[in-house]
């Protein structure tokens, strides 16, 4: 018998509670909820929030400080927007604790990076098509495609797009 394919599902983002989470995750950052299952819930863009009980598995077999131990950074969520403006002033506005504020990278783009509540890393960057046409308003094409690394023909294409 054949064995069936592995497919992506979700990351799955332990908790301390879910309530404060949840606020955070469709309040906050405006992510739409798919499946609400009390203490562990799915979030359209593939996010599984669980909190997770003390009895189960993953504590008893790694230990509970892998779940809350606050100071572990154990990933990054990573997210794009076109307005990373207005994302930074919401985030501030509800008293976020940021690793960094709006920072522009090597290649452009502007990222910010912050905790949830449960002090996991969450980067929000501005999508490829925004930073492409930000940075086309003061650089040519080859300029723009050298400094991104995003080949010619794709500065082109975005460009005349969002013409």
């Amino acid at each position: 018998m054949k064995q069936k394919k592995i497919y992506y599902h979700s990351v799955a983002v332990f908790v301390k509670n879910m309530d404060r989470s949840k606020e955070f995750y469709t309040g906050i950052l405006d992510q739409d909820m798919d499946r609400d299952f009390g203490k562990n819930i799915i979030l359209k863009s593939g996010i599984s929030l669980w909190e997770v009980n003390p009895s189960h598995i993953i504590p008893k077999r790694l230990g509970d400080e892998s779940i809350n131990n606050e100071k572990a950074v154990r990933f990054e969520l990573y997210f794009e927007t076109d307005d990373v403006e207005s994302v930074f002033r919401k985030l501030k506005e509800n008293n976020v604790g940021f690793l960094h504020p709006i920072h522009e990278e090597p290649w452009g783009q502007k990222t910010i990076r912050f905790f949830d509540p449960d002090r996991h890393l969450i980067e929000i960057g501005e999508s490829m098509e925004t930073f492409v046409v930000r940075l086309a308003k003061d650089m040519t094409p080859e300029q723009v495609s050298e400094k991104t690394s995003v080949p010619l023909s794709v500065v082109e294409k975005i460009i005349s797009h969002k013409s």
